[in-house]
């Protein structure tokens, strides 16, 4: 499977003047937008952060912070409110490779087209859910 990087911008909502541009690798197994630990500095301090625990893939338990609110625009969807997590990394080359999860696709309205290693719009949002109860 090919990788398919997208294009953020993250904004503290809390301190307008803290945004950056990052790309991120799509990662459906990640929930959050995942971030370097080593860039907080960068984004300022968010009106909420919280310490949290996470399953990395190889099954490790580790600790990270959760920051919001945070305006996230997905480089071609709709923009977004959500947090971010950030959480120790190691740079490989020098670079870090921050992570953007499932809850930010959604939310935005991105699917992940594996034939054309992509993100895509959805047609429409899934409350197939909620029409059950």
């Amino acid at each position: 499977m090919g990788r398919i990087v997208a294009s953020i911008d993250i904004q503290n909502v809390a301190q307008p003047d803290f945004a950056r541009k990052i790309d991120a690798l799509v990662d459906t197994g990640a929930s959050h937008i995942t971030l370097p630990e080593a860039w907080r500095g960068r984004f300022g301090s968010f009106a909420v952060e919280q310490e949290v625990d996470f399953e990395t893939a190889t099954q490790a338990i580790a600790s990270g912070l959760v920051c919001g609110p945070a305006r996230i625009q997905v480089e071609g969807f709709r923009v977004i409110h959500n947090e971010v997590l950030f959480v120790e990394m190691t740079p490989v080359d020098g670079e870090y490779e921050p992570l953007l999860g499932y809850l930010a696709l959604e939310q935005c309205g991105a699917a992940v087209d594996l034939i054309g290693h992509r993100l895509s719009p959805v047609r429409s949002m899934d409350l197939k859910r909620l029409s059950q109860h």
